[in-house]
């Protein structure tokens, strides 16, 4: 019995009580869960641009694009198992949200293997797509080798961690990821200062953190008490083909997004690569700097989710639109003061990556566009959130991808080309321009969407 109010402590009831209250409660955490996993590749990018040089920093920089175009099918997969976890635990099915944790998991380890497979075989060939220089060549194709051995952890560890999140639990997974964060730190220095393995050093502290992390996932879920619902139990681990379809329906949608949205940010990198290393050096730092601005400002999009999912799962349809507003209000003071405050300190903090001037200067480039309007972004992806926590993911899939991903590849094939309009500058100003329109139409969307849940819960009422 100790147990079981032990483990009820981390659980959140999001259907009842102040909004915004619980909120704040439920994201400072996943915040700071968010920020430490981005401290991984950050912690990477430090040591190997103090330590080993601005061409291991560009090898390893310039792998962030690549590396979210082949796990972003995946991590949109977790989205579809928070939202289906959190329906089943507001609506109390207990029997379906054991069959939804448990797909959910076979699904992760799957997934993962997958990715380390496609990884390791496509890494050098994707690299030369991407017109990665040919001097960062070689430390690139081999830090992505080594990393994609972590894929089944990263994969673990990220539907654990969503699970998690649909009974309120944002502490635990930040817990599990402060230890593996300060392992991940102590193996980079050592295995780069100590043993000289440059980029190779750091790929591999950065896999067996993930596994530290995804470990204390796995043991978590496991001693989970069975009133919790998600209690994993290894006998059990299969798929259920309706929680498949259910994940799928909502996660295919969000992960097919994170796809073209990488494909694009991909062709984006291809279009930085062609200005040389130090502007892909400057540009890897700057967008480690705003990684830290937008995963603050996701937190509050993964809230979003879950709240209005465990809701609708409850049948607590008013109080959708005081989440979402909730959620829109915290996002734009957490992006107007981190994203203005990265700029004002952007020197100090593009140095922790690089010592040399014209790198900083080119990061300054890309903080002074992007990060000023950075709360666009945290609205944006506010408003998707509360349309995939309704089960809406396939309208703001393609509002988002023709209005950012259009938009900007339209941009690259016609002006940019142009000998006027050919700076990064350029590139980066279509960021804040994406991101007004896209905005203008998901409003749009949500008021339609919003307006037929209302009539159908109104036509239950009366029958």
């Amino acid at each position: 019995m100790l147990k079981s109010n032990e483990n009820k402590k981390y659980q959140m009831d999001m259907c009842s009580g102040p909004v915004l209250r619980k909120m704040l409660a439920f994201a400072l955490p996943l915040m700071c869960s968010s920020i430490l996993q981005l401290l991984f590749n950050a912690a990477d990018i430090v040591v190997v641009g103090r330590f080993a040089g601005d061409n291991s920093l560009a090898a390893v920089g310039s792998n962030t694009a690549l590396i979210n175009l082949l796990t972003n099918l995946f991590v949109g997969l977790s989205i579809g198992a928070n939202v289906t976890s959190a329906l089943c635990y507001g609506a109390k099915k207990w029997d379906d949200l054991k069959k939804t944790v448990h797909t959910a998991m076979l699904l992760s380890l799957c997934s993962g293997i997958l990715l380390t497979i496609i990884g390791i075989a496509g890494a050098k060939q994707i690299l030369i797509w991407m017109q990665t220089p040919a001097e960062i060549l070689e430390l690139a194709t081999v830090y992505l080798r080594i990393y994609f051995l972590g894929m089944s952890s990263l994969m673990i560890y990220n539907f654990g961690s969503a699970i998690l999140r649909s009974i309120g639990d944002t502490r635990r997974p930040l817990y599990y990821l402060l230890a593996a964060g300060v392992i991940n730190v102590v193996l980079n220095l050592f295995f780069v200062i100590v043993f000289n393995m440059d980029v190779a050093g750091v790929a591999l502290a950065t896999v067996i953190s993930e596994t530290v992390s995804a470990a204390l996932v796995v043991r978590c879920m496991m001693k989970e008490s069975d009133e919790s619902g998600i209690r994993l139990e290894l006998k059990s681990l299969r798929i259920d083909p309706d929680k498949l379809k259910k994940i799928f329906r909502i996660g295919l949608p969000a992960g097919f997004q994170g796809i073209i949205f990488s494909i694009s940010n991909v062709v984006i990198q291809s279009s930085i690569n062609s200005f040389g290393k130090i502007v892909v050096a400057g540009n890897s730092a700057a967008a480690n700097v705003e990684g830290f601005v937008y995963m603050s400002m996701n937190a509050f999009h993964q809230s979003t989710l879950s709240f209005t999912s465990q809701n609708l799962g409850a049948g607590k349809i008013k109080r959708i639109n005081k989440i979402l507003f909730s959620g829109l209000i915290c996002v734009t003071v957490t992006g107007l003061l981190l994203g203005n405050a990265a700029v004002f300190f952007g020197d100090t903090l593009l140095g922790i990556y690089s010592d040399s001037t014209e790198v900083i200067e080119a990061g300054m480039q890309r903080l002074l566009i992007i990060c000023t309007t950075y709360a666009l972004c945290g609205i944006m992806d506010v408003i998707v959130g509360s349309l995939r926590g309704i089960g809406c993911s396939i309208m703001p899939m393609i509002v988002s991808l023709i209005g950012v991903c259009g938009l900007r590849l339209a941009w690259l094939f016609t002006f940019f080309r142009q000998e006027q309009f050919h700076s990064p500058e350029m590139i980066y100003i279509t960021y804040p321009v994406s991101w007004i329109i896209t905005i203008a139409v998901h409003v749009v969307c949500y008021i339609i969407v919003k307006r037929r849940l209302d009539r159908r819960y109104a036509d239950i009422r009366e029958t």
